[in-house]
């Protein structure tokens, strides 16, 4: 992790434009839309309908600067290894667009902004695990699990799964078990999609010295443990039909898109198994369609909701 105290001097952005550009992308927009996929269609799901439009509205506006608070932050504490990936080094921060201190206060600010307003907005269930979601994600993940086991994402993946549970709060005040099944399937979700993308990333990974499942197993075991998550994912999938009282149509479509998904592991498997290895494996293919997944998943969440 970078010093907390270490300064950089940040290259001043041509324009103000550029500069608002760059504090934006420091909050991960495209990690943002993945949270937010799955935190609407719960809403929908507490309130086996169409939820209230301002406390919608106001869940999502606030927890969208929630998840940019914690991205904001991991992205100060990973201005070290951002700036050896390849995947990463165009990062505001790593390219000194931005200064630390300004990536800083810019997160805690959001963080505040967003605890704040959950609170008065919504309520303070919401408010309550949104905080607990940026704590987790910075000091637990970013500070500690990151850099010293291969585990990181397992546990550090807790962080992503808050926003099911916080959506089910902001309509309903407290939590149930429904909300917990889908906290169970993004939680088995989140290694598999990870770990294809660090397979991908390995050399980078490698280099930065973070010890993702990748660097430090063979592919072989790599993938099986990607078979195994995946198999976790798609039974906890179907979990919700009973917990959840939903209609014929949601395990229809998990049962649809879990057997395409595995479909998808398998093909993985067999490259291991026929002995390709690097970018004839293909992992990218699994990345993406696990993204496909997920969003289609909890969409059949919502649709249910709206026929129940």
């Amino acid at each position: 992790m970078a010093p907390l105290g270490t300064a950089a001097t940040a290259t001043a952005p041509r324009s103000l434009g550029a500069l608002v550009k760059a504090y934006v992308a420091l909050t991960k927009p495209r990690i943002i839309e993945l949270l937010l996929i799955t935190t609407l269609p719960v809403m929908f799901l507490a309130a086996r309908g169409l939820p209230p439009l301002w406390t919608a509205a106001a869940t999502m506006i606030f927890g969208t600067l929630s998840a940019g608070s914690a991205n904001v932050l991991n992205c100060y504490i990973d201005r070290d290894i951002d700036a050896t990936m390849r995947r990463t080094r165009r990062r505001p921060l790593a390219k000194a667009e931005v200064s630390p201190r300004g990536a800083l206060v810019f997160g805690v600010v959001l963080g505040v902004a967003s605890t704040l307003g959950l609170g008065l907005a919504v309520n303070w269930v919401a408010a309550g695990l949104s905080l607990a979601a940026i704590l987790f994600y910075v000091f637990v993940y970013s500070m500690i699990l990151k850099r010293r086991t291969s585990q990181n994402i397992v546990w550090g993946g807790i962080a992503g799964c808050m926003p099911v549970l916080i959506g089910w709060a902001g309509i309903t005040g407290s939590l149930s078990w429904a909300p917990v099944v889908l906290f169970g399937v993004v939680f088995f979700w989140t290694p598999p999609h990870t770990w294809t993308l660090a397979m991908r990333y390995r050399e980078d990974y490698a280099a930065a010295h973070v010890p993702m499942l990748p660097v430090v197993a063979t592919e072989r075991r790599v993938v099986l443990q990607v078979v195994a998550y995946t198999w976790a994912t798609v039974l906890c999938s179907l979990l919700l039909w009973p917990v959840a009282g939903t209609s014929l149509l949601y395990p229809a479509v998990a049962l649809a898109l879990g057997a395409a998904c595995l479909w998808e592991v398998y093909r993985l498997l067999g490259r291991v198994n026929a002995g390709k290895t690097g970018v004839d494996l293909r992992p990218m293919r699994f990345f993406h369609w696990s993204n496909i997944y997920l969003a289609l998943l909890f969409l059949a969440v919502a649709i249910d909701s709206l026929l129940v």
